[in-house]
C-alpha cells in the first residue's frame, strides 16, 4: 500500500440506546463520510474497538468496506491484549480486502521491549507483506513505545506509525529517523496537523472530521498548497471546535452529539459511557453556532 496521503478520520461506531450495534446507522454514516474523506480509521478508540466483542469488530469492518467507496482506504485498528487475538483480527481484516491494520500495543500490562517487538513481529510475520501500522497511544495502552522497539520493527516490515501521542517534538524524532518514502507516520490528531505537516506528514486522523470532514479536507488541502496563512486559520479554527467539545466531557462523546445536531446520524456511545445531556448538546450547539461552523 502505498503511503496514506489526506483525512482519514478515526470513525465512531454507532451504537442503539440499548448499546446494539446500530448497523443502519452504521451504513448511514460510512456513505456520508466516504465521498468526503480519503480513508476512514475503525475500531479504534472513537471507534469504541476494545468496547466490542471481536465478532461484532469483524462485523463492523464487513459493513465499512461494503459500503466505502473504492477509492476510501479502510484501515482497521485491530489492537488487542493478547497476540493471538490481535493477529486473528488482522488476518480477517486482510481477507475482506482493507487496505491496512493498525494495533496499538498490548494493554493492562506493561511489557518490555523485547515483548513488545516479539508481539509486532509475529503480527507482520503472520500477515506476510500486508500493511501493519503501529498505533502508538501511550494514554490508552498505558505506557509509552520506545524507539528502540520502533526502529526494530521498521527493520521487519513494519508500514508505519500512526503517532497518538500528542507530542510534537516525538514526532519529530519520528520524522527524523525514521519516515521516509516506504515509512508512514500518519499524525493521530487534527489539533497538531500544521505543524506535523512541516515535518513531512502527509496523511492526519482527525476525530473531528466525523462531523467535519470538510473543514478537515480543507486545512490539509490550505497546507498541501502552501496557503500558510489560510492554513493557519483553519488550525486555530478546527482546535477551538476542539475546546468546545469537551463540554461534552470528551471528545469522543461530543462526536455523537454534534453528528445528532448536524442531522448526520443519531446515535449513541456504548455502555460504560455515558451519552451528552440535553444541556450539554445544548452549550454545544450554541458554541459552534457562535463560530459559524453549523
Amino acid at each position: 500500500m502505498e503511503k496514506l496521503k489526506g483525512v482519514v478520520p478515526p470513525m465512531i461506531t454507532p451504537f442503539s440506546q440499548d448499546g446494539k450495534l446500530d448497523e443502519n446507522n452504521l451504513i448511514k454514516l460510512v456513505e456520508y463520510l466516504s465521498p468526503r474523506v480519503d480513508g476512514l480509521f475503525i475500531c479504534g478508540s472513537y471507534g469504541s474497538g476494545p468496547l466490542m466483542t471481536f465478532e461484532e469488530r469483524e462485523h463492523v469492518a464487513e459493513i465499512v468496506k461494503k459500503y466505502a467507496s473504492p477509492k476510501t482506504k479502510v484501515i482497521v485498528h485491530t489492537g488487542t491484549a493478547t497476540t493471538k487475538d490481535t493477529i486473528r483480527l488482522s488476518k480477517h481484516a486482510e481477507e475482506i480486502g482493507c487496505d491496512a491494520v493498525s494495533a496499538v500495543g498490548p494493554y493492562y500490562y506493561t511489557y518490555n521491549d523485547l515483548d513488545l517487538i516479539k508481539y509486532y513481529e509475529s503480527i507482520i510475520e503472520a500477515l506476510k507483506g500486508y500493511p501493519v501500522y503501529v498505533y502508538h497511544n501511550p494514554q490508552f495502552q498505558g505506557y509509552k513505545t520506545s524507539m528502540n522497539v520502533m526502529r526494530k520493527l521498521k527493520e521487519v516490515g513494519l508500514a508505519g506509525i500512526k503517532d497518538a501521542t500528542f507530542d510534537i517534538l516525538q514526532y519529530a524524532v519520528y520524522a527524523r529517523e525514521l519516515m521516509d518514502e516506504n515509512f508512514d507516520v500518519p499524525l493521530g490528531t487534527e489539533a497538531l496537523w500544521i505543524s506535523a505537516h512541516a515535518l513531512g506528514c502527509l496523511s492526519y486522523i482527525p476525530g473531528i472530521g466525523n462531523v467535519f470532514p470538510e473543514l478537515c479536507h480543507e486545512m490539509w488541502q490550505q497546507s498541501m498548497d502552501g496557503e500558510q496563512e489560510a492554513g493557519l486559520k483553519s488550525q486555530f479554527r478546527i482546535n477551538k471546535i476542539r475546546d468546545i467539545m469537551y463540554l461534552a466531557r470528551s471528545t469522543q462523546l461530543a462526536v455523537y452529539a454534534i453528528a445528532e445536531i448536524k442531522g448526520i446520524i443519531k446515535a449513541y456511545p456504548r455502555s460504560p459511557f455515558i451519552p451528552a445531556t440535553e444541556e450539554e448538546k445544548k452549550q454545544i450547539r450554541n458554541a459552534l453556532s457562535e463560530l459559524g461552523v453549523l
